[in-house]
C-alpha cells in the first residue's frame, strides 16, 4: 500500500506559523549572506524534486540570503553520450573527457540542464541568470594530471578535465547585487580558449571559498557521509576524514565531494553540509531549522 503524501492544506494554520516562527532566527542570522548549492543526483532529474528545489532557492533568496547554484549533471551526460553510442567512464571518481565527450559536455551542461534550472526557477517567480566559465572570465582552468593512487609518481591522462586556475567572481556579485540566483555550469576555460569538464563540487568547494559564503551545501542522492556499517556520520573533522579515506570508506565519486567540502572549511567557509537530496526541501530543512540534517564537515 502506498503512502499517503501529506500536502500543506493537511496541516493545521497553527502549526504552520509555528514552522514559519522557528525559522525566524536562522533567516535572520544569514541574512545578506552567501550560500553555495552543488545542485545534483535525484533531485534534478525528478520533477517533483526539482519544482521544490526552484521554490527553495527562491524562498532563501526573498529572505535576504544569496544563494549561488553549481550544477551537476552526471546522469544527464551519460544518457547523451548513450545515445551516440558512447560510454561514460571515470577513474578516481573524474569523468575521462576526450573531444567528443567534452563536445557532450558543454552541450548538455551549459545548455540543456543549466536552461532547465534558469527556467525553473524563472517560473516560479525567481529570477536566475545561467553562467559558464567564460561568463566574466568566471573560471580560468588549466589540464587536470591525476595522479595515481597506487603510485603517486605516475601521472594519469584523463583528457579534458581541468583544475581551477583562478576564480574571478565580479560577475557573481554583480548578479546577487541586481537580486539575480546566479547557475554556475562547471566549465572552465584555458589562456587558449580550450573548454575544460570540471568537476562540479570542486567548483562549488572553491566558489564558495572564494565568495566567502557562510554555506556551502552539497545535495546528493545519500543521507551524507556513511561509514562501513552503514550509519550516518552527522559531524566530521578533518582528521576522521583523513582516516576514512585511508581504509577505503570514502570512495568513487565521494573523493571530489569530500575533498572539496574538506577544502572549504579549510578555507574559511563557516559550515559545508552533506544532505540528501531525495528529501524533499531538504535544502530548507537544512538552513532554516534545529534538526541536523546530513553530515557537516568541520575543520577541526
Amino acid at each position: 500500500m502506498d503512502k499517503q503524501q501529506i500536502t500543506l492544506s493537511d496541516i493545521a494554520p497553527t502549526l504552520k506559523a509555528e514552522i514559519l516562527a522557528e525559522a525566524l532566527p536562522y533567516i535572520k542570522k544569514y541574512h545578506g549572506k552567501t550560500i553555495v548549492i552543488k545542485y545534483g543526483g535525484n533531485a534534478m532529474t525528478e520533477d517533483r524534486l526539482k519544482e521544490g528545489f526552484a521554490r527553495d532557492v527562491i524562498l532563501l533568496k526573498l529572505v535576504g540570503m544569496n544563494p549561488v547554484v553549481v550544477h551537476g549533471g552526471g546522469p544527464q551526460i551519460d544518457d547523451a553520450l548513450k545515445k551516440i553510442g558512447k560510454a561514460g567512464t571515470f577513474i578516481q571518481g573524474m569523468r575521462v573527457t576526450d573531444d567528443e565527450t567534452m563536445e557532450v559536455v558543454e552541450w548538455v551542461l551549459g545548455g540543456e540542464v543549466q536552461q532547465d534550472i534558469v527556467m525553473m526557477i524563472n517560473q516560479f517567480g525567481g529570477q536566475a541568470v545561467g553562467l559558464t566559465g567564460k561568463d566574466g572570465g568566471l573560471i580560468k582552468a588549466k589540464k587536470l594530471w591525476m595522479t595515481d593512487r597506487e603510485d603517486p609518481t605516475k601521472k594519469i591522462d584523463i583528457g579534458f578535465v581541468g583544475e581551477i586556475s583562478s576564480i574571478n567572481p565580479a560577475v557573481v556579485k554583480a548578479l546577487q547585487d541586481d537580486a539575480f540566483i546566479p547557475v554556475i555550469s562547471p566549465i572552465g576555460f584555458g589562456e587558449d580558449g580550450r573548454a575544460y569538464n570540471i568537476n562540479a563540487d570542486v567548483v562549488a568547494g572553491k566558489m564558495a571559498e572564494i565568495l566567502n559564503a557562510e554555506k556551502l551545501v552539497m545535495m546528493t542522492n545519500i543521507p551524507g557521509v556513511m561509514n562501513s556499517k552503514g550509519e550516518l556520520l552527522t559531524d566530521l573533522t578533518a582528521k576522521e576524514i583523513d582516516e576514512l579515506f585511508a581504509d577505503g570508506t570514502i570512495s568513487g565519486g565521494m573523493l571530489p565531494k569530500i575533498s572539496s567540502a574538506l577544502d572549504a572549511a579549510r578555507c574559511g567557509v563557516n559550515s559545508v553540509h552533506i544532505i540528501d537530496g531525495r528529501i524533499e526541501h531538504s535544502l530548507l530543512l537544512e538552513i532554516l531549522t534545529e534538526q541536523a540534517f546530513g553530515t557537516m564537515i568541520r575543520s577541526n
